[in-house]
């Protein structure tokens, strides 16, 4: 929800359920990637059983790391932070679904309202596993939507765009297109 850039707010599964729901999540996107530093959010008793269990079974925590997100996080600056990182999803979602549009008009999307990735679907019959290779050739990367499902997504993609620039969406996609001409 803190990444969702467009789009009317959605509820949270923990609000609409939070006597069976305790979210999970982390401040690597909003504060800093590779952080590792995470949070529950749920019943106290829940939450209090999670933490005996981690401490059992785990060495430690980086106090450091958890004290410079406390800071981060007392100061205001994740709010800041937040801020940042949607104008930049956004920024990125919109170049990848402009570039999209205009050099592989087959593909089928949603621009996403928030997020790190999009989903894209190619005609059917399109062999999304050769696309991979030729596309791995001109240094585009993308996961087959098929490694997300148990049947199906053989014609689909995702895409991610959180951890590239706008200028690398446009040079990717160019590549990616020109991959899949050469199946053609």
């Amino acid at each position: 929800m803190a990444l969702r850039f467009s789009g009317e707010s959605l509820p949270t599964m923990v609000s609409m359920d939070p006597e069976r729901v305790v979210y999970a999540s982390s401040f690597s996107k909003t504060v800093c990637p590779g952080v590792r530093v995470g949070y529950l959010i749920g019943r106290e008793e829940e939450i209090a059983q999670i933490a005996e269990l981690a401490t059992n079974t785990y060495i430690s925590p980086s106090m450091v790391a958890q004290s410079i997100v406390y800071e981060f996080c007392a100061s205001g600056a994740i709010e800041r932070s937040i801020e940042t990182v949607r104008a930049a999803l956004a920024e990125r979602a919109h170049t990848l679904a402009q570039a999209l549009r205009r050099e592989l008009p087959d593909a089928q999307f949603l621009p996403p309202e928030g997020g790190y990735f999009m989903w894209v679907t190619l005609p059917p019959g399109t062999d999304v596993g050769a696309l991979q290779r030729a596309a791995g050739e001109l240094g585009v990367s993308f996961v087959k939507g098929s490694d997300f499902m148990l049947e199906g997504g053989e014609n689909a993609m995702r895409l991610a765009f959180a951890g590239v620039t706008p200028a690398q969406i446009e040079d990717g996609v160019s590549r990616l297109a020109a991959a899949y001409r050469s199946l053609a």
